[in-house]
C-alpha cells in the first residue's frame, strides 16, 4: 500500500429508525465506493488472486492473474463524501426531507486499512394528507379519474418520490392504451404543498397542457390529441430497401416484398393486431410483437408509429412492420461419447431444420441419430456385436393454435404454437431388439415476457415392442420383478397433461447486474397427467373381453393413471454477490383401472444432482428399503410418491467461479406394498422417520451461457435398514460421500 493511502476494509450503513422503515440493504448501490468482495464474510479471494500475480506486467501469466482477481480499492476521501450526499438523496426522494447522514472513518495505520461507517438519522418522514387532481383538458380529465380505483397512491401513504415516478408511468401507460400515442409521464407533474412545522403534504397533480398540433388553427381549443391508425404496412425486406419491388393488399394490410416473397400475407396478417380505423393501443403493438417473434423465419422486427394526417381533433397514425429474414434452412451434425458404468460409447447425428415450412413460417425439425456402446476397451466387435441403437424424429411447429373446427378470431385471440412430432428408436442387444416408437399433438402458449409458459399435450403416444428376444430371456432377468419385466415387455401408454410454469424472474444486463437486483425470484412448475381413461372407457363400451385381467389393445396391455406433480423454489438476493435459494417439491402418480403399478419410466426416483446430493441417482428409498449397495438393484429404487426440499447458499468467489454449500432432505415411496420393495410403503406414521438428509459444498464455472457444476454430497441421515442411520455422527468417506457434476443450477 502505497504510503499515505489505506485499503478500505469495510463499509456499513446504520440507519437509526426504530420503525424499520428503510433497510439498509436497499441503499448499498448509492454508495460510490464499495470495499474488495469477501467470501462468507471475511475472505477477500479476489484481492488475494490478484496479489499472487507478479510485479512484471509484461508476462502474460502475471497479466491474466490480475484479470482473474480484483485490484486493491484504495479508500478515497471525495468518493465518500459523494457516497453520503447520494445516501441523503435517496432518502429525501423516500420522504425523509429531514434526513441526516454522518460519515465515521476509523484507520488503521499499522495494518493501513479504513473502516467508514455511514450513520443515517431519517428522522419522521413526510406523509400524504390529501391528494386534488387539476386537469384543464375537459376530455382527458374524465379518462384519467375514471381509472381511480387503480391509483397506487393514497391518503396516509409516504411522500416517496420513486412512487410519484411510478404513479406517473402507470397513468400514461393506460392513456397510451386509449389513443393518447404523444402522451408521456412527463405530462404529469405533481405539486407537493407542505406548511411550515408540519409533516403533511397536500399533494395535487397536475397534466400539462396540450401542445398545438401542425396545421391546427389558432382558434381552435387546445386538447390532447386522440390517434387513429391509418395504414399498416409490412416491410419484408427492410435491411435493403433498393430490393423492394412488390406492394400487396391483403384484408386490412399492405405487404411490401423484395426480391423473395418468403412468407404469405395471410400469416402477418394473423398476427397483427394493429387495426386500420381503430384507437392507437401501445398494449396492441406489444402484442404483434409477441405474436411476431413466434415466426422463426423472422430475425429482426421493428415497429414503428409515423404521424400522417392531423385533424382538429384528431391524428392518425401510420405504422411500418419492419423485418428482415432469418435463414430458411440448416444442417448440423453432433457427436458424442459415452461412459455407462465403464461401457464405452459414441453417437454420429445429424439434424435438419428448415423454418419457413410452406411459406407460413412453420418449423420443420428432423434429427438421425446412431449410437453405439459397449465397447469395453475391444474394437473387434464394432458392427456385429449388436451393440447398436437407431433413433429418428420428425417434428413440425405450427405457429399458431391448430385445431379443426376454430374460428379465425379465436386462433389469433389464443398466442399459442402447435407441434406434432413423431419418434422411432430401434435397439439392437445381444439378447433382444426392441422398438420404441412415439407421436405427440401438444400447444405450447408463452405469456408476460416468457415469465409464464403453458404446454397443453393433448395426446402423447408411447410403444415400446419387442420384436425377438434370446429364449427366456424375460425370465432371467426378472423373474419375480414385475418393474424389471415391464420394461422389456411390450406396452402401450396414451396420455394427456398439462404443465404450468411461472416465474417473475427478469431479462437483466450484464451492465445492469450490479445496479439493477431483483430483491427474490421464485419459479412455480405445476404438470398433471392422465393415461387410459379413454381406451378403457372404449373397451368397457365395447364389452372387451379382459385377457388375464386386463383389457388389451392389439394384444398389448395399456396402462392407466394419473400423476401431479409441484414444484416451488425461492432465491433471495442476500447482498450483491450472495444468495440464498431454496425449493420444495411434491409428486404423487397413482395406478389404477387397467394397471396394477405405474410404468417405470413415469415413475418417480430420488438421489443424484438434482435431487438429495447425498446419494447417486436412483441409489435412495423408497422408504427404508435396502439396496445393499447393489449396483444392479437401481430398478427397485423407484416410487409413486416424491418429497424434495434443498436450501443452499451460493457466492460469487472470483472470475466465473462460485461457491455453494447446500443441504437436502426427501425420498421416494410406494403406494402399494410391492414385493421387491420392502419397506418402500408410504405411511403416515412412518414416513417423516424415512425421510433422507445430506449436506455438501459445490463449486461452479458461470460462462453466463451456460453453468458447469460439481457439488460434493455427504450423508447426514440415511433411512435404509440394516444401514448407519445417522452417518453424520460416524461418517465414512467411501460410504457417504457423493461426488456430482452436472449442467446448469439444481433448481
Amino acid at each position: 500500500m502505497p504510503s499515505g493511502n489505506y485499503l478500505l476494509e469495510d463499509v456499513k450503513i446504520n440507519i437509526n429508525d426504530s420503525t424499520e422503515t428503510v433497510e439498509s440493504s436497499e441503499l448499498v448501490n448509492y454508495l460510490r465506493q464499495s470495499p474488495n468482495h469477501k467470501v462468507f464474510g471475511f475472505l477477500k479471494l479476489q484481492l488475494a488472486t490478484y496479489n499472487m500475480s507478479g510485479s512484471d506486467t509484461t508476462k502474460w501469466y502475471n497479466r491474466w492473474v490480475r484479470r482473474l482477481g480484483q485490484a486493491p480499492v484504495i479508500y478515497d476521501s471525495e468518493l465518500t463524501e459523494a457516497s453520503a450526499k447520494q445516501l441523503r438523496t435517496a432518502m429525501i426522494n423516500r420522504g425523509f426531507m429531514d434526513a441526516l447522514v454522518t460519515v465515521d472513518t476509523i484507520a488503521d495505520s499499522t495494518k493501513k486499512k479504513m473502516h467508514v461507517a455511514y450513520n443515517i438519522i431519517p428522522g419522521n418522514p413526510r406523509v400524504i394528507s390529501a391528494i386534488t387532481y387539476d386537469i384543464n383538458d375537459s376530455v382527458i380529465a374524465p379518462l384519467v379519474l375514471a381509472d381511480s380505483a387503480l391509483f397506487t397512491l393514497a391518503p396516509g401513504d409516504i411522500f416517496d418520490r420513486n412512487r410519484l415516478d411510478n404513479e406517473r408511468g402507470l397513468i400514461a401507460g393506460r392513456l397510451r392504451n386509449k389513443g393518447y400515442y404523444s402522451f408521456s409521464k412527463e405530462d404529469i407533474i405533481f405539486f407537493a404543498d407542505t406548511a411550515e412545522n408540519s409533516l403533511d403534504v397536500e399533494l395535487t397533480m397536475s397534466i400539462r397542457p396540450p401542445r398545438r398540433m401542425e396545421n391546427q388553427a389558432p382558434d381552435t381549443t387546445l386538447v390532447h390529441p386522440v390517434y387513429k391508425i391509418g395504414k399498416v404496412v409490412f416491410i419484408t425486406d427492410a435491411g435493403n430497401p433498393s430490393e423492394l419491388r412488390d406492394t400487396v393488399e391483403y384484408r386490412d394490410i399492405e405487404v411490401i416484398y423484395g426480391s423473395d416473397r418468403y412468407i404469405k400475407p395471410k400469416v402477418l396478417e394473423e398476427k397483427c393486431f394493429i387495426t386500420p380505423g381503430k384507437l392507437y393501443q401501445a398494449s396492441e403493438v406489444d402484442r404483434t410483437y409477441e405474436a411476431l417473434s413466434q415466426l422463426g423465419i423472422l430475425r429482426t422486427i421493428n415497429i414503428e408509429m409515423v404521424p400522417a394526417e392531423i385533424t382538429d381533433s384528431c391524428a392518425m397514425l401510420n405504422a411500418f412492420v419492419l423485418l428482415t429474414r432469418n435463414k430458411k434452412q440448416g444442417i448440423s451434425l453432433e457427436l458424442e461419447g459415452t461412459n455407462s458404468e465403464g461401457d464405452l460409447g459414441f453417437g454420429v447425428g445429424v439434424s435438419y431444420t428448415h423454418r419457413n415450412l410452406g411459406k407460413r413460417s412453420e418449423l420443420l425439425n428432423t434429427k438421425f441419430r446412431v449410437n453405439y456402446e459397449s465397447l469395453s476397451g475391444n474394437i473387434s466387435g464394432l458392427i456385429n456385436d449388436r451393440y447398436t441403437e437407431y433413433a429418428a424424429e420428425t417434428g413440425i411447429t405450427f405457429p399458431k393454435f391448430l385445431f379443426p373446427f376454430l374460428s379465425r378470431n379465436f386462433k389469433q385471440r389464443v398466442k399459442a404454437v402447435t407441434e406434432l412430432a413423431v419418434s422411432f428408436n430401434y435397439q439392437e442387444r445381444p439378447e433382444y431388439t426392441r422398438i420404441i416408437a412415439g407421436a405427440a399433438w401438444k400447444y405450447k402458449w408463452t405469456a408476460r415476457a416468457n415469465r409464464e409458459r403453458r404446454t397443453f399435450d393433448l395426446i402423447d403416444i408411447n410403444y415400446v415392442y419387442l420384436p425377438e428376444s434370446t429364449i427366456d430371456f424375460i425370465n432371467q432377468i426378472a423373474p419375480t420383478n414385475p418393474l424389471l419385466r415391464y420394461s422389456y415387455e411390450d406396452h402401450f401408454i396414451m396420455r394427456s397433461g398439462y404443465t404450468f410454469y411461472r416465474t417473475n424472474r427478469r431479462i437483466i444486463s450484464a451492465a445492469d447486474k450490479q445496479a439493477i437486483t431483483q430483491p427474490f425470484i421464485y419459479t412455480l412448475r405445476i404438470n398433471g397427467e392422465v393415461a387410459g381413461n379413454l381406451l378403457y372407457a372404449i373397451s368397457s363400451l365395447l364389452g372387451q373381453k379382459r385377457s388375464d385381467g386386463v383389457y388389451k389393445l392389439f394384444g398389448i396391455q395399456y396402462s392407466q393413471y394419473a400423476k401431479a406433480e409441484i414444484d416451488y423454489s425461492l432465491t433471495k438476493n442476500l447482498a450483491y454477490r450472495h444468495t440464498l435459494a431454496f425449493r420444495a417439491g411434491f409428486g404423487i402418480g397413482v395406478p389404477y383401472g387397467n394397471s396394477r403399478a405405474l410404468p417405470f419410466e413415469k415413475r418417480f426416483y430420488a438421489g443424484g444432482a438434482n435431487g438429495v446430493r447425498g446419494w447417486g441417482v436412483r441409489t435412495l428409498g423408497p422408504g427404508c428399503y435396502d439396496s445393499k449397495n447393489n449396483v444392479t438393484d437401481f430398478i427397485n429404487q423407484c416410487g409413486d410418491i416424491s418429497f424434495i426440499t434443498s436450501l443452499e447458499y451460493r457466492m460469487k468467489l472470483f472470475w466465473v467461479f462460485e461457491g455453494a454449500i447446500f443441504a437436502d432432505a426427501g425420498n421416494i415411496w410406494t403406494i402399494h406394498n410391492y414385493e421387491n420393495q420392502p419397506g418402500g410403503l408410504f405411511r403416515f406414521d412412518t414416513f417423516w422417520k424415512q425421510i433422507a438428509a445430506s449436506y455438501g459444498a459445490g463449486l461452479r464455472l458461470d460462462f453466463t451461457y451456460f453453468l458447469l457444476r460439481f457439488d460434493l454430497g455427504l450423508k447426514a441421515h440415511n433411512p435404509a435398514m440394516n444401514q448407519e442411520r445417522w452417518p453424520i455422527i460416524h461418517p465414512r468417506w467411501k460410504r457417504d460421500a457423493t461426488f456430482h457434476f452436472s449442467v446448469g443450477y439444481p433448481f
